[in-house]
């Protein structure tokens, strides 16, 4: 389904800094509560569904991909502000995007 360019710019795509990550037992499927810094729009938090690649402690000071401007979704006990986004390998486990270089926290996608 294609989609306008007015669409895709709807969508407020961000760099962000992990500043915490911290298991998430409550969840229904195993995942990670992460506090990510994008700079000007301050500290967003998510639940991200990552476990099998990722640990909490690898985490904290890598640069990731965001959507910010969803709306919040209660997880649980969690509310999930920013989805962070990554790919699916070939077992169906997410691969955090990240860009190459350093790039400023609150970065637009574009």
């Amino acid at each position: 389904m294609a989609i306008s360019w007015a669409d895709f710019e709807r969508v407020d795509m961000r760099v962000g800094v992990i500043t915490d990550a911290q298991p998430f037992p409550d969840a229904r499927k195993p995942a990670i509560k992460l506090a990510i810094d994008f700079g000007p729009l301050g500290v967003k938090r998510s639940s991200a569904q990552i476990t099998e690649r990722y640990a909490p402690a690898d985490l904290v000071g890598r640069r990731v991909v965001a959507v910010v401007n969803f709306p919040p979704k209660q997880i649980g006990p969690f509310v999930s502000e920013v989805l962070v986004l990554g790919a699916y390998d070939e077992r169906g486990e997410v691969i955090l995007l990240r860009p190459d270089f350093d790039v400023t926290p609150g970065a637009r996608i574009g």
